[in-house]
């Protein structure tokens, strides 16, 4: 016999409607730029692109652009990440 009140518990699926909020953080909007960066950065990962050599080479083979618009380099990809985190 379990002692557990099935009376009183709560469905998974409404903790997951209450609860779970993939963009908690965020504090606005993605900027059409953010969009795709991370659009490039999961199909980057997704072939198998996890070094940041690797993942660097792949944004200039598909894009977009360092915001300054030039090619991706190691350094501007990490200060891009550095300011997205902040």
């Amino acid at each position: 016999m379990s002692t557990l009140n099935t009376m009183n518990a709560i469905p998974i699926h409404a903790l997951q409607e209450r609860y779970l909020d993939p963009h908690q953080a965020r504090t606005r909007p993605p900027t059409t730029f953010e969009d795709l960066l991370g659009d490039a950065i999961e199909r980057g990962f997704g072939a198998g692109h996890w070094e940041l050599d690797a993942l660097v080479a792949h944004l200039n083979k598909s894009g977009p652009l360092a915001p300054n618009s030039q090619p991706w380099t190691a350094e501007s990809f990490q200060a891009v990440m550095k300011t997205l985190g902040a």
